[in-house]
């Protein structure tokens, strides 16, 4: 077989094959989804979301995703971090109920939030179902998707970056790992290069934590002892969600910033595979997805969900599409979920190999909104394409601590890539001369009336 061709039916590579690709999308979610919890147990003082209960929403709100958008989307979703500051903000409410609250009281009501957060996904999916997909695409050109996907890998730059420093030879033995692979690997190994980068440089961890080495700050490349004391077998924590005004209102927000996100990862994913998800299955079945997962998490405990840049980074390095690869990954994450010990020994993975692979992810993810932009022929030729894709890469850039606003009392914080769609959606409807027509078998035509 030729891996070099898009490989869309995995079942011709067999079942042992097909289960380690299966693993090595469980391995590019792994460290984001459950940094997410412990994130949020930093800000909860150890009172916040159960790893164990994150894993398990992230396997199944894959798979209610995937049965929402026709099992055609190859997504996987994990934990959102975009919903890390309303959490922060419910964290420290010390007035009204909240007064006397502990921390651990406090959180339902910021899952709560999220439960709402996930209803709004489905009115848009509501309003998209209505109106027309054209209609709506007329406000999500190339000019202004390509330079949104290109921004999404960009700001991840600096996560990369922080997790690699703390130990860059291990960094760079990942990203060696993955390259030679990619390039100059042979058969099942050239499609699982992210899965090799992991196990040869986990592999280089152990040798170097055996001879002493530390990481650049001191500490030990891996610490076995959260493995030593967690059981085999343990249901996760779950509980039940409670909704409180001020919390909505600080969560419920968000979701303007995450929808912007999805039609963004969606775009992405489209141009990565080469098909049109925004058309078929269609974006209001993806938000509707994106929704459910999200508002079945935050109802028993978890944080929001999300389609996940790495997942689609994977998809892009090993050419394989077919979807059924993502579910099995997500029935990993499943049963992960019930086997503390195993999670934990997952866990121990140093942050720097999870820099070294993100130097190769995050930078496909912005190769991939170029790819977007050249091959639908935006013409940059054309000023009006030129200023709104120079907005939208100085607001999804620049604004790297996201906008901060009050409503009322209620502090709401638009992220970079929220600021970035919105303007980029905003000048695209404003600016005349639009060039682009949904679904044209020449989509983007010169507008000579145009700037």
């Amino acid at each position: 077989m030729n891996t070099t061709e898009p490989i869309r039916d995995v079942s011709k590579l067999g079942i042992p094959k097909t289960l380690i690709l299966g693993l090595q999308h469980l391995f590019a979610m792994f460290g984001a989804t459950i940094l997410v919890p412990i994130l949020v147990n930093n800000y909860f003082e150890g009172q916040g979301l159960s790893v164990q209960v994150t894993l398990f929403f992230a396997g199944v709100g894959t798979l209610l995703f995937h049965f929402c958008s026709k099992l055609k989307v190859p997504a996987f979703l994990g934990s959102s971090f975009a919903f890390l500051g309303g959490f922060h903000t419910v964290a420290n409410l010390n007035t009204g109920i909240f007064k006397n609250m502990t921390m651990g009281e406090k959180l339902p009501y910021a899952c709560g939030g999220i439960v709402v957060a996930g209803i709004l996904y489905i009115i848009l999916a509501l309003i998209i179902r209505a109106v027309g997909i054209k209609k709506v695409m007329k406000f999500l050109p190339p000019v202004v998707t390509g330079p949104i996907i290109i921004c999404i890998g960009l700001s991840l730059a600096p996560s990369a970056i922080s997790n690699a420093s703390t130990n860059w030879p291990l960094a760079l033995i990942a990203l060696t790992v993955v390259i030679v692979f990619n390039i100059w690997g042979k058969g099942i190994f050239k499609i699982l290069p992210i899965l090799m980068g992991v196990v040869i440089s986990y592999g280089c961890a152990l040798v170097f934590n055996a001879l002493g080495m530390t990481n650049a700050d001191g500490s030990a490349i891996l610490n076995f002892e959260p493995v030593a004391s967690a059981a085999w077998v343990g249901l996760p924590d779950f509980f039940i969600c409670k909704f409180n005004i001020s919390a909505i209102l600080v969560m419920a927000p968000i979701a303007i910033a995450t929808m912007m996100e999805h039609i963004g990862d969606m775009s992405a994913i489209s141009a990565t595979v080469g098909e049109d998800f925004i058309s078929n299955p269609g974006l209001h079945r993806t938000l509707i997805g994106d929704g459910l997962a999200t508002s079945l998490s935050a109802f028993f405990g978890g944080p929001a969900n999300t389609t996940y840049g790495e997942n689609t980074g994977v998809l892009e390095l090993s050419k394989v599409y077919d979807p059924k690869v993502i579910r099995l990954a997500a029935v990993y994450a499943i049963v992960l979920s019930f086997i503390p010990k195993m999670a934990d020994i997952i866990g121990t993975m140093p942050s720097a190999i999870v820099g070294g692979i993100s130097f190769m992810l995050y930078g496909m993810i912005s190769a991939i909104g170029i790819r977007n932009v050249v091959e639908n022929h935006v013409d940059f030729t054309h000023s009006r394409n030129l200023i709104i894709a120079a907005v939208i890469l100085v607001c999804g850039l620049g604004f790297s601590g996201g906008l901060t606003f009050t409503v009322g009392s209620t502090e709401i914080t638009l992220t970079s890539l929220a600021i970035a769609a919105i303007a980029g959606i905003a000048l695209n409807a404003i600016i005349p001369g639009r060039d682009y027509e949904y679904g044209s078998p020449e989509p983007y035509r010169f507008d000579k009336e145009g700037i």
